[in-house]
């Protein structure tokens, strides 16, 4: 058989400078990526790999790749760069890739959640009255159990911001309770802001640069006008890592958009160190715990900012259980649970499936009875995608700021505080036009 030879596209400039930037022309095709992706195999995507699409990047194939779904299967776990002997940033380039697909034909409801981010100030575009009040109330019931507890919104001068999840304020209403109890429970100075709330980073997802800034200008913005001290920054691994890549970019523009913000992992950390909450282990007794590492939390964030966040929720976790095992293979080698990238929300549910074969397998064979998280994306995937396609295991998930929650200690405040919480959420509200007269307040 007589070989074919293959004519390499022009490729448009802009692209070629885009790739030029990570290196690209140090692949040696060596299919290190491919062994290490989840993609790899995927029912429906057979001949694909991560090594295959860096080859017709390199003949100018761009199109082929854009209009295919490879690039949003891919979940931005970075097991591929991890492994790349030349280190070459493959999912950059993949977001790079859904970048240029046209935004009306980005799978799913991705773009439209993230153009409500952008108009509405949260990705499902509920509107401000149904989220003060929802607040009010949920923190109204809270506060039977947790006396003078109210949820502070736009209060000026707070140390710590912290952004909800939509699908918590949508839905999964009491969910909001576990960070809220740790913030009882360490008298925190918090607040909520009243509009662009939203944790999640649906730019981050669809490749949409313009977006993530402006998600994280929204931000610093906030911040500065409020006189906050620090951000927590939001669980979910797209949010965090892409406010973090927003505030670089932000910052690198002008000096003056610096702001400061903190990890869960670093702020439950502290507050149990510094003696702010009391844990009691007992509550846990009978369960093997183990921690499933977030890839942005993980590889990516160690990669592109020198610091991964593996052993602080160990220490947290192993401060509320005694038994806890590793999954095999952990930290920087762990398995993707097939959530990232915007594989939860978008319309490829079995080939997300797919991906989260290795994280069903080790959970399996850690017998663990709770898998413990640090990442909304991954909390769904684990707690309720694994087990529709693998049925033979069961076991609990639980958020790490869950987990410390339900093995608090919780002290009622003084009386004087109660009284003077209670005339604060009483004045806040007002100031809202949210009536509270049915309520403790």
């Amino acid at each position: 058989m007589s070989a074919v030879a293959v004519t390499p596209k022009v490729m448009d400039p802009e692209i070629r400078d885009f790739l030029n930037k990570y290196d690209f022309s140090s692949c040696m095709t060596c299919g290190t990526c491919s062994n290490g992706c989840p993609i790899t195999g995927t029912p429906g995507m057979e001949g694909w790999d991560t090594r295959r699409v860096m080859r017709m990047l390199a003949y100018g194939m761009v199109d082929e790749i854009v209009q295919s779904n490879f690039p949003w299967l891919c979940t931005g776990c970075g097991r591929c760069a991890y492994s790349c002997p030349m280190g070459i940033d493959i999912p950059a380039v993949m977001m790079h890739m859904k970048s240029l697909r046209e935004r009306d034909k980005v799978p799913g409801t991705l773009h439209k959640g993230m153009q409500n981010n952008l108009d509405t100030g949260n990705n499902l575009a509920i509107a401000l009255d149904d989220y003060l009040t929802g607040m009010a109330e949920l923190g109204e019931e809270l506060a039977e159990e947790c006396p003078g507890f109210y949820v502070p919104v736009d209060k000026q001068g707070a140390d710590f911001l912290f952004f909800p999840n939509s699908k918590e304020v949508y839905g999964d209403f009491e969910d909001q309770f576990w960070w809220w109890k740790v913030f009882y429970a360490a008298r925190e100075n918090w607040t909520v802001p009243s509009v662009g709330w939203e944790a999640v980073d649906w730019a981050l997802f669809t490749g949409n640069y313009a977006g993530n800034k402006a998600l994280a200008k929204r931000k610093i913005e906030y911040m500065q006008k409020h006189g906050i001290g620090r951000m927590i920054m939001p669980d979910c691994g797209g949010g965090s890592y892409g406010c973090r890549k927003g505030l670089e970019t932000c910052v690198m523009e002008d000096p003056n958009n610096e702001v400061g913000y903190m990890y869960l992992y670093d702020y439950l950390a502290q507050v149990i160190r510094d003696g702010r909450v009391r844990l009691d282990k007992s509550v846990n007794a009978g369960k093997r715990f183990a921690f499933h590492d977030s890839c942005k939390h993980g590889r990516e964030l160690e990669r592109h900012f020198g610091k991964a966040f593996y052993e602080e929720p160990r220490w947290i976790i192993r401060q509320c259980v005694d038994d806890y095992v590793d999954l095999q293979p952990n930290r920087g080698l762990n398995y993707c649970c097939g959530a990232g990238g915007g594989m939860w929300p978008m319309p490829f549910e079995k080939e997300s499936a797919w991906h989260a074969r290795h994280k069903y397998a080790q959970i399996k064979r850690s017998g663990a009875d709770v898998i413990v998280v640090g990442c909304s994306n991954c909390r769904d995937q684990i707690m309720k995608r694994i087990p529709k396609f693998y049925t033979d295991y069961k076991y609990e998930v639980k958020y790490i700021w869950q987990l410390v929650a339900e093995t608090l200690v919780v002290e009622p405040w003084p009386d004087d505080m109660i009284e003077k919480a209670k005339a604060e959420a009483e004045a806040q509200w007002k100031r809202f036009g949210v009536d509270t007269s049915g309520g403790e307040y």
